[in-house]
C-alpha cells in the first residue's frame, strides 16, 4: 500500500515540477512524455488540486497565478507548435500600449476543439528564425510581432515599441533601426 501511495505522490510531484515551468499548466501530452497514462490527470482532478481548463489541459491550483498565465494558457489551448503572435507578443512585453481583447496565436496545425473566447487562432507556420521563447512562453520574435501589427496598431506606437525594446535589450539597436525604417518608409 505504501509503495502505491509513494508512486502516486511521485507522479503528482513529477507533473507538478513540469507545471512549475509552465505557470501551473499541465497537459495530457505532458503526462505521456513523463511516461504516465493520460488518465493520471483526470484522477488528480477528481481528487482535487487540479483545475480542468480545457480539453487535455489542467492547472495546479496551488501554483500562484501571474499576469502571464493567460498567455501560456492560450498557447497550450491551441496545441503543440502554437506561438503568440502580433499584439499578443507586444502585450506580453508591455509594449505599444496594446491591450488586445483576444490573444492571437499561430499554429501550423488545424485546431478542431472548442476554444475559449479570449483566444484567436490563425493557422500559420512561422519560419524557425521568427520563433523564440520569453519566460517559457513560445512566441514570434518581437521584431516579427511589430511587423505583424502594421495597419492594426498606430505607427508611432510601433516605432516607440521598437525603440523601447532595444533599450530593454529585447532586440538589437540595429533591428530597432531597421524596424523604424520599415514602419516610417525611410
Amino acid at each position: 500500500m505504501l509503495g502505491r501511495m509513494e508512486r502516486k505522490l511521485t507522479n503528482r510531484r513529477r507533473l507538478f515540477e513540469r507545471a512549475l515551468d509552465r505557470y501551473g499548466y499541465i497537459t495530457t501530452d505532458d503526462a505521456e512524455e513523463l511516461g504516465l497514462p493520460r488518465r493520471t490527470l483526470l484522477k488528480l482532478y477528481e481528487r482535487g488540486g487540479l483545475q480542468h481548463v480545457g480539453h487535455g489541459l489542467y492547472r495546479f491550483e496551488d501554483i500562484p497565478r501571474t499576469p502571464r498565465d493567460q498567455f501560456m494558457e492560450a498557447v497550450l489551448q491551441a496545441g503543440p507548435g502554437a506561438v503568440l503572435i502580433g499584439d499578443a507578443v507586444l502585450a506580453l512585453h508591455d509594449l505599444a500600449f496594446v491591450n488586445p481583447r483576444r490573444i492571437r496565436v499561430a499554429t501550423p496545425r488545424r485546431v478542431r476543439k472548442q476554444l475559449p473566447p479570449f483566444l484567436q487562432v490563425e493557422r500559420r507556420a512561422l519560419p524557425a528564425n521568427e520563433l523564440t521563447e520569453y519566460e517559457g512562453i513560445p512566441t514570434a520574435t518581437l521584431a516579427q510581432a511589430i511587423r505583424d501589427c502594421r495597419g492594426h496598431v498606430m505607427t508611432g506606437r510601433l516605432v516607440d515599441a521598437a525603440q523601447e525594446a532595444a533599450r530593454a535589450g529585447l532586440i538589437t539597436k540595429r533591428e530597432a533601426e531597421q524596424l523604424v525604417n520599415e514602419l516610417t518608409g525611410e
